[in-house]
């Protein structure tokens, strides 16, 4: 057993409001198996959880799910974040969100919006959701959103069927006056793992979006702000994980669990509290499941006695696990790795075959 590692105080708070969505998206990095309706904490719940992350110092919340305009005590569920002090985000698929709804959440204190879109080509963006219509909905909400004056941020998560296109999704963000893209190359974990070799871009793809991403930030400067990371399959380097394992963001599923990370529950074997039972500062400062990769003294070679140890934290603990079954491993997609060449193994495996939507 490890000594018990204390941690910075958390910045963000991603709230799984529900696992409930109209969309079918085969990337949905929600788990296989959801949480049910009759399951997900209640409004009250959720405010006490607000009160106690700004508590704790987290300074924003992130309003998530699946759908979370499939809530019908959206509205109360936001004004508790904002009576909580705390900034917040919407993250919607736009389906399931009215005109009237936005204004009731504008006036509820909504800080920000982030809208998701499949595809610039509309046929092409249904397909991918599992749900016609669904594109020209997205653009619909986004001019209400630019109407009550909210900043807008357009996700497009970038895979084999759409690469080929971001700069064209660039251009549709800001003709729907977004302020901020980001661009996610897929994570492979929940539904995306289900349908990796449906989803798996080739490395000259991923060059070319590379390169055509800095040449958009070069073009838009001033105009969009851009955020983008090379794809995991591809890198030489890992990434933090949500800046490193139980140190800066808390998630908090539809059923009061708190995770780490959204895909922490993959990993067998881990403890997770349920806000039901604990506070969330007990949760962070002494649950099993944030003390399990918090800090370095876990760590196995070539991580522990590597430079940037103190970094990338090891990289992404979910995908140690899924790739090599041991998630105290160093993530494979380092080229330090020993498991290295399993990664790009998988990185050319790709097939042409119907997506497996999510449930």
């Amino acid at each position: 057993m490890l000594a018990p590692v204390n941690a910075p105080n958390p910045l963000g708070l991603l709230a799984e409001l529900t696992h409930r969505c109209p969309l079918g998206c085969p990337y949905c990095s929600n788990p296989l198996e959801l949480d049910k309706r009759d399951g997900e904490l209640d409004a009250a719940n959720w405010a006490r959880v607000f009160r106690e992350a700004a508590a704790l110092g987290v300074l924003q919340v992130h309003l998530s799910g699946g759908e979370p305009g499939a809530r019908r005590d959206l509205v109360e569920i936001t004004k508790a974040a904002r009576d909580a002090g705390l900034y917040s985000n919407l993250i919607t698929s736009a389906v399931g969100i009215t005109p009237a709804t936005l204004a009731k959440l504008s006036e509820a204190g909504l800080d920000h919006v982030q809208i998701s879109i499949q595809d610039s080509e509309q046929e092409s963006a249904d397909h991918i959701a599992g749900y016609k219509g669904a594109s020209a909905r997205k653009r619909a909400l986004a001019v209400e959103v630019v109407k009550l004056r909210l900043p807008l941020t357009i996700n497009m998560v970038v895979h084999r069927a759409n690469i080929a296109r971001v700069s064209d999704m660039v251009d549709l963000a800001l003709s729907l006056g977004a302020g901020r893209v980001e661009i996610a190359h897929v994570q492979y974990y929940g539904w995306a793992l289900k349908n990796r070799a449906a989803l798996m871009p080739t490395r000259e793809q991923v060059e070319t979006a590379v390169a055509e991403v800095e040449a958009l930030r070069e073009r838009h400067h001033g105009r969009i702000v851009i955020d983008a990371v090379v794809p995991d399959y591809y890198a030489r380097f890992p990434k933090p994980c949500v800046g490193g394992w139980g140190r800066r963001s808390i998630n908090v599923t539809p059923a009061g669990r708190v995770l780490p990370c959204h895909a922490a529950e993959v990993i067998p074997g881990l403890e997770f509290w349920n806000v039901r039972e604990h506070s969330l500062q007990d949760i962070w400062q002494n649950s099993p499941a944030f003390q399990a990769f918090r800090g370095t003294d876990w760590m196995q070679e070539p991580c522990r006695a590597c430079p940037q140890r103190e970094k990338d934290f090891g990289g992404c603990r979910c995908q140690a696990f899924l790739i090599t079954g041991d998630a105290r491993a160093a993530d494979p997609v380092c080229h330090l790795s020993p498991h290295h060449a399993r990664i790009q193994e998988l990185a050319n495996v790709r097939v042409d075959e119907p997506y497996a939507y999510r449930g």
